[in-house]
Parts: structure tokens; C-alpha cells; sequence
């Protein structure tokens, strides 16, 4: 266990490579994938860098930073490259956990605590579904988190200022040309608050760094802001129009209670009960070898739910940037727990760290039999994962159980963060044996269909953004806000989503006749009236001829 401590940085590496970079090509592109890998595609294929744009449409709801990197990484390995395309928001998780490291360093002086700190945000059930979910929230909040990192030593340092003032500004940019200031109120707004109420900018003279304030202001706005003034003059209806359809979306849009984030902590995944004892300020405070640095973390934490609170709208996913300061302020209490298990702990606090690390053992042992009996006629092709799988998370289950007779915590620890990575690796392609939908008809064979028929293709209403990647390339739009174009040809295809079909009929109705041909349903595992089956990822095709 000494090497692993002596090399944190490499550990970081490979427990990151782990979690991120096995099985890419495995989970189907969600929603938000979709829509981001259409704008890199028609940036590499139409030119559209600056002008961003969805099936031809402008696209200006998020900056183009992330897009522009996984066009080049598109470019590189090709546009259909799935592993290829979410190749660079992985390195940027594992980036982040760097980060983590670094910052956590800075904070603390302890490299075994500040691996601690990384890896439990690598492996952090959110962080990791936020690469295939959302991904460009990486993107902004990894910047972020360098930002932030340069921003400590900014306040706390009295040389190197420009070179910290500098690069602040630079990583707060890229982070806006990520995702705008979602970051910045839910991630470095907090931690400013934190730091003041921590630290009071003790030994910060605005004075004597007036200067380098207003550098880091200037050089934050230059990098963050240009593409969104450069829309705003080259575009302004469209970027008008999408502004004010997104500021509205914050108080209409998926509106949620003011506590409806509380139980955050449970985004942490398998660091749930860990992450709540790490939340217990009275318990903990003198208990954690860092107060002050504890303070910061905690309230960090604090400040960023309840900022987020604020907002009315709300998704589980708008939570990623509470999870950072929380897995900083969890290795707290696990560096606790690694230093005063075998002789400090009293009966009852043991309680919590055998009922975390007992229920992960307890997982691995029974994974061999709960997944043979739920996928045992489906394994055909995956047997060979289900045995790497079951046998991997047995031996941790035993490892983990072994660890607690020892009471050695730093290895159950490292045992959590192998049981992620096996599942990862090894059990996550079992998820090709979960039941499939019968009904399921990609949409990607009917560009080739469309060409060799030499036929037009429309989509009247809205298509889901997962059929449009699959079809590879933009389709026209039949009807949009403004108006409703019929064209000039006898006959052409259409594709109607099952909530549009009615309406399309009753215009198509009076001189055009209409053949459904076939339907496309995008749904993986749910069957058409079957719980969880959506009928946005259904699209009907057909054929339209005028009378």
C-alpha cells in the first residue's frame, strides 16, 4: 500500500482509465449526447463553428467549446465513432479528479488524503453518469475547479500573482465557453462565500492587487464572452429568441420543491452513508486533522445546495457541482476513519463504517447469483463478462469482509474503488443481456434507403435529437413556428413522431394520401406499453403522395 501512497498521481491515472475509458461504446447516446454530437457533426461537415447549429437549426442554448473538441476528436476518428466522440469528455473526468488531487494537496499537505479526496470524486455515482448523461457539464466544471484552484493560491499567496490571476481568469473563461455561468453560480460563487466566511481574505489587500483584479476580471470576460457577443451581432434574432426561451425555462421548466435537492448526498452513489457522516459538522469538527480546511469543504457544500435551491428549475444532473466540494469534505471523515478504527472509535460510531463497507462486500458476494438469476437466459454472449464480473466482485466482497476483521480501513477503501472499476469494466457489458425490445427498428439504414429510391425525406413536427444522430444528417423541417412548407414534389417521406401524427393527418388529409411504411422505435429495453417506453423515440415514416 506505500506505492500506492507514493504515487498517487499514477493511481489517479489508472483508477480513472478504469471508470472512464473501458466500454465506451456500450450505453446508447442519451439525449444530450445527441444534441451535442449533431452540432460537432455539422461543424466538421457544414462548417457551422461559429454559427452552432442542430439538424441546420441554430443551436446557441450552449457554447461551442466541448463541441468544437469532440468535432476535432470526430474529425480524427470519424463522425460515427462513438468511442471516438465521447473519448475527450472522459479524459476530462479524469482530468478533474487530477484536479481534485492538486487542489486537495494545496489545501491540505497530505497526499494520502488528498488521493483520498480524488478518488471518491472519480468514483462518485453522478460524476461518472454525467459523462454519458450531460456531458458537457464536465467541461464546465472542470475548468471550474482549476479556476478555483489558481484562485486559492491568488488569496493566499504573495508571489505569483499575475501567473495565478492569469491562468484563474483563463480556466473561468473556458468554463463559460462551456456552459455559461452555470459553474460559476454553482460552483465558484459557493466556494467564495465559503473562503470568506473561512479565511476572511486574511493577508488579501484589493490595493495591492488591484491590478491583477482587474486582469483577471477583463481576461475572464474576453475568453468567456466573445462567442456570445459575436452570436448576439451575427444572429440576433435567433440568439434573441433563445435567450429569453432559456431565461424563461428557470422559472416554467421542470420546476421543483426548494428542498427537493436535500438529499444530494445520494448522488455520491456507494459514498452515500459516508458522505452523510461527513456532514455531521458537530460530530466531526474536531475529530478531522484540517478544521479550518474542513470548514471550507462543508460550507462549500452548503452554499452551493443552497444556491442551486434557489433556482426553480431543477434535475438530478444540476447537482454535479455539490459533489465536488462534497467528495472533498467526505475524505474527511474516511481519513478519520483510516486513522482511528483500530484503536479511537467507539461501538457506536463503528456502526455506520460496518454497514457501508459490510453492504458493499455484501453486493459483491451476491452479484454471481442475482445476475445469473435476472439475465441466466440471456448470457449467451456475454458469459464471458458475467464470469470475469462475478468472480472479480465475489473475491472484493471476501476482501472488503477480510479488511474490517483487520480493521485496516485504507484497504476496504481501495477495495470500494476496484468494485467500481470491475463494474465498469467488466459487469457493465453485461447490460446487453438485459430484455430486449421486440419492436426496436433503428433509423440508421434509411439515409442509404432515401438515396437509393432517390427520394426527399422531411420530418413534420419534432424528432428526437437519438433518431437524427442514428440518421446521420440533417433533415428538413416540414413546420416550425412561423409557417408550414409542403413541397413541390409528387411524393416524399416523412418522419411523425406518435404526438405529432394526429395533427400531420389533418393537414395531409385533404389533397395528399398517405402510406405508413414502417416505424422506427429508438427504445432499447422497453416495449411499446410497457413502463419506461417513450414515445418521443418513436418515429413514424411516410410515404406522402399528392392526389
Amino acid at each position: 500500500m506505500k506505492w500506492l501512497e507514493n504515487n498517487p498521481k499514477l493511481v489517479i491515472l489508472l483508477v480513472g482509465i478504469s471508470i472512464f475509458l473501458f466500454n465506451l461504446d456500450v450505453i446508447p447516446v442519451t439525449i444530450m449526447e445527441a444534441r451535442n454530437f449533431i452540432t460537432a457533426r455539422e461543424m466538421v461537415t457544414d462548417g457551422r463553428w461559429l454559427l452552432t447549429t442542430m439538424n441546420e437549426l441554430p443551436r446557441y442554448e450552449k457554447p461551442p467549446l466541448p463541441s468544437w473538441i469532440t468535432a476535432i476528436f470526430g474529425f480524427i476518428f470519424g463522425l460515427d465513432n462513438i468511442v471516438g466522440l465521447r473519448l475527450p469528455t472522459m479524459l476530462m473526468a479524469i482530468a478533474l479528479g487530477y484536479i481534485a488531487y492538486l487542489f486537495s494537496l494545496n489545501l491540505l499537505k497530505n497526499k494520502k488524503q488528498a488521493l483520498i479526496n480524488a478518488l471518491i470524486l472519480l468514483s462518485s455515482f453522478y460524476v461518472i453518469a454525467i459523462t454519458i448523461e450531460a456531458p458537457w457539464d464536465i467541461y464546465t466544471h472542470g475548468f471550474m475547479l482549476a479556476a478555483i484552484y489558481f484562485l486559492y493560491d491568488f488569496f493566499g499567496q504573495h508571489s505569483l500573482q499575475w501567473k495565478n490571476a492569469l491562468l484563474a481568469a483563463f480556466f473561468i473563461g473556458l468554463s463559460f465557453m462551456s456552459k455559461g455561468p452555470i459553474s460559476f453560480y454553482g460552483l465558484l460563487l459557493p466556494f467564495l462565500l465559503a473562503y470568506a466566511f473561512v479565511y476572511k481574505f486574511k493577508g488579501f489587500k484589493i490595493r495591492n492587487n488591484y491590478l491583477h483584479l482587474m486582469a483577471l476580471v477583463t481576461v475572464a470576460a474576453m475568453v468567456g464572452l466573445w462567442w456570445f457577443v459575436y452570436v448576439r451581432l451575427a444572429d440576433p434574432h435567433a440568439f434573441l429568441a433563445i435567450a429569453e426561451k432559456e431565461t424563461a425555462n428557470w422559472t416554467s421548466y421542470n420546476v421543483r420543491p426548494f428542498y427537493y435537492y436535500w438529499s444530494f448526498f445520494v448522488q455520491s452513489g456507494l459514498w452515500t452513508i459516508p458522505a452523510f457522516v461527513g456532514l455531521l459538522y458537530p460530530y466531526l469538527k474536531n475529530k478531522v486533522s484540517h478544521k479550518k480546511v474542513y470548514q471550507l469543504t462543508f460550507l462549500w457544500t452548503v452554499f452551493s445546495l443552497v444556491l442551486l435551491s434557489i433556482i426553480p428549475e431543477k434535475k438530478a444532473r444540476y447537482l454535479v457541482p455539490v459533489l465536488i466540494p462534497l467528495a472533498l469534505n467526505t475524505g474527511f471523515y474516511i481519513d478519520y476513519l483510516i486513522r482511528s478504527f483500530k484503536n479511537r472509535l467507539t461501538a457506536r460510531e463503528k456502526i455506520p463504517v460496518y454497514f457501508h463497507f459490510g453492504l458493499i462486500g455484501v453486493l459483491g458476494l451476491v452479484f454471481p447469483f442475482v445476475a445469473y438469476f435476472f439475465l441466466h437466459d440471456n448470457l449467451g454472449d456475454f458469459w464471458i463478462f458475467y464470469v470475469l464480473s462475478s468472480t472479480a466482485l465475489f473475491a472484493i466482497g471476501i476482501l472488503i469482509f477480510i479488511q474490517l476483521k483487520n480493521k485496516d480501513l485504507f484497504k476496504a477503501f481501495l477495495y470500494t474503488i476496484t468494485f467500481i472499476a470491475v463494474i465498469k469494466v467488466f459487469a457493465l457489458p453485461i447490460a446487453g443481456a438485459l430484455q430486449k425490445n421486440p419492436a426496436y427498428h433503428n433509423i440508421s439504414d434509411l439515409r442509404s434507403t432515401i438515396a437509393t429510391e432517390d427520394m426527399e425525406i422531411y420530418v413534420y413536427g419534432e424528432i428526437a435529437p437519438e433518431l437524427l444522430w442514428e440518421y446521420g444528417s440533417a433533415i428538413p423541417l416540414l413546420n416550425n413556428e412561423e409557417q408550414l412548407t409542403i413541397p413541390d414534389t409528387g411524393q416524399f417521406y416523412v418522419l411523425v413522431s406518435p404526438v405529432d401524427e394526429s395533427d400531420f393527418k389533418r393537414i395531409f388529409d385533404t389533397t395528399f394520401s398517405y402510406e405508413l411504411k414502417t416505424v422506427y422505435d429508438f427504445n432499447n429495453n422497453a416495449s411499446p406499453g410497457a413502463k419506461g417506453h417513450k414515445n418521443r423515440l418513436v418515429s413514424n415514416l411516410y410515404l406522402v403522395k399528392k392526389q
